[in-house]
């Protein structure tokens, strides 16, 4: 009976032990928290060790993480603790292109990715547009800057996610972006719960923008926009944004609360929203704005 006992222990010792390994501080990779190294290539090795080890979760303690772009892996989980800021770069250099878009935070084609925790991403993109005008005037940068503004396409958003599936973004904080905060584009099976946007920093921040993805949950979060809240798009003729619930949302915006469109290429079916205030706006409440719209029962 004593061995059995035994045994028991050692096996739950053992199950415990492998429970607790699919959470990797970062420290274990050498990402330093002093908010003054470029943390890039230790942030991606150990996103790509945990995905090739089984999947797990990269935990950040408290801290300054700088980093340009990185890209999530399947099955790997970043979690931002309390008082854990994951800070964009003030080079505009060391951050990626990838299909006319550039991010702090890629994934594409993964599956089973999350970003939660009660920690920040702060992408310091007012810092980071005015060294882009810098690069653009001295020509090492090629861009029209109109309006004396750098094109979306080379300001960094904060997340951009493409046909990824199984997504979960909780609790954090999102702030301060270059361009668009946070873009899901023909994602399946999203769900943003109780997040707190602060996008303000520049032109053109949206707090959320859900581009042709199936079945999407938005939900308890707060949204304070310099552009739209929250904003449903269409940019495929063959996709749909359909399948989601907006529910509990607090949302101040400069210009619409949540919004359909403008690019409405595929259409939208099966939209709720549901018990949210949107207060402070300086356009409406909800929008549908189309270049080609199909709206669908």
């Amino acid at each position: 009976m004593k061995a059995l006992k035994m045994s028991l222990v050692v096996m739950l010792l053992i199950s415990s032990t492998v429970l607790r390994a699919k959470d990797y501080n970062a420290s274990l990779f050498g990402i330093s928290s002093d908010g003054i190294t470029l943390n890039t290539k230790s942030i991606q090795y150990a996103i790509d060790f945990i995905h090739d080890n089984g999947g797990g979760t990269l935990v950040f303690y408290v801290g300054r993480y700088v980093t340009g772009s990185i890209y999530l892996k399947s099955e790997v989980s970043i979690r931002l603790l309390e008082g854990a800021i994951l800070v964009g770069s003030l080079n505009p250099l060391d951050y990626e292109k990838v299909n006319g878009i550039t991010a702090m935070i890629f994934a594409a084609a993964q599956h089973d990715i999350s970003i939660t925790g009660k920690g920040v991403i702060d992408g310091r993109g007012y810092l980071v547009a005015s060294n882009l005008v810098s690069l653009i005037h001295k020509g090492v940068v090629k861009d029209p800057l109109k309006y004396d503004r750098p094109s979306e396409s080379i300001r960094p958003m904060n997340i951009y996610f493409n046909k990824c599936r199984n997504i979960l973004i909780r609790d954090i904080t999102l702030k301060d972006p270059a361009s668009w905060n946070q873009t899901y584009n023909q994602c399946i099976h999203l769900r943003v719960e109780n997040i707190t946007v602060d996008s303000k920093s520049y032109w053109n921040n949206d707090g959320i923008d859900i581009v042709d993805c199936d079945s999407v949950k938005v939900t308890n979060s707060y949204f304070d926009a310099a552009d739209d809240g929250i904003c449903l798009k269409s940019h495929s003729a063959e996709a749909l944004c359909s399948n989601v619930i907006i529910r509990g949302n607090r949302i101040r915006t400069s210009a619409n609360g949540i919004k359909f469109g403008t690019a409405s290429y595929g259409g939208f079916r099966n939209v709720t929203i549901i018990g949210n205030l949107v207060y402070d706006t300086y356009r409406s409440a909800i929008t549908f704005a189309a270049e080609r719209h199909r709206f669908y029962n």
